[in-house]
């Protein structure tokens, strides 16, 4: 069941997006070659509880989740496994997601970075995937439906072609970190649910330079695409307001939200 927030409700999930966001700027400092993805997780949490927040990732799931932020590499799709033996080389990429939970309301956001120079197919992938969610949002406002976000990433990705990842999407997100609705990566327009004023969703467009195939790791969290291509991945969290979809998990360069 959709449940729509109120105006209060939107100003905690603010706060709790604004750490997000902190998150990963702090995180995107550090990314270089010779870096493990241990060292990257340690940051976040430090970063979230030093702002009275919590991981919203760690523990969460069966199996728990044994980190606080999910650290995939190249051909990962999402929710690599932080480890001291991952560690970043130059020329590879790394989506980093990170979810905080402040006064009992999650914020949920993505980015993937380069490491050091990277080639420009690997550029394209990060900018088009990064595209793809700001496509989508620009469909997210109240008296439109879900569809019309899904097609709108769907689109543009495959106008560059690329692969669109169809097994896990976007989501309602608030007191819980994935409520309802989903919110997939491809669609048609008009279908769906209706959106309204108060919604507030994640979007979270993960593209593949190839195939949009994937398949789970031994671990059974991490996913990868199912060719050994590259993939991206780029996320915010927002809610539609009467004035339009306003994102929570991104900060401005003094540090505030937008």
């Amino acid at each position: 069941m959709v449940r729509l927030k109120n105006l209060n409700e939107i100003e905690k999930m603010k706060a709790a997006g604004r750490i997000v966001a902190l998150t990963l700027s702090a995180i995107e400092k550090a990314v270089r070659p010779g870096v493990n993805t241990w060292e990257l997780d340690q940051i976040a949490e430090q970063v979230i509880r030093s702002h009275g927040a919590t991981p919203s990732f760690l523990n969460y799931g069966s199996p728990p989740f044994p980190a606080s932020i999910c650290a995939s590499l190249n051909d990962e799709v999402v929710h690599g496994i932080p480890s001291k033996s991952r560690i970043l080389k130059q020329g590879d990429i790394i989506s980093i997601d990170v979810g905080a939970c402040l006064d009992g309301f999650h914020g949920d956001a993505a980015r993937t970075f380069a490491v050091g120079e990277i080639s420009e197919e690997n550029k394209d992938l990060i900018r088009v995937t990064e595209e793809c969610f700001w496509k989508g949002l620009e469909q997210a406002k109240a008296g439109n439906r879900i569809g019309d976000i899904s097609a709108a990433i769907q689109n543009h990705a495959e106008a560059h072609g690329l692969g669109v990842v169809k097994q896990l999407v976007g989501h309602g997100i608030g007191e819980h970190l994935h409520e309802d609705p989903d919110v997939p990566n491809f669609g048609r327009e008009g279908h769906g649910p209706r959106i309204f004023e108060g919604l507030v969703i994640a979007v979270e467009p993960m593209i593949n330079a190839g195939s949009a195939s994937v398949r789970m790791l031994a671990d059974h969290w991490t996913i990868a695409t199912s060719d050994g291509r590259n993939s991206a991945h780029y996320e915010n969290t927002f809610a539609i307001t009467s004035n339009g979809p306003e994102i929570t998990t991104i900060i401005d360069e003094r540090g505030t939200s937008d």
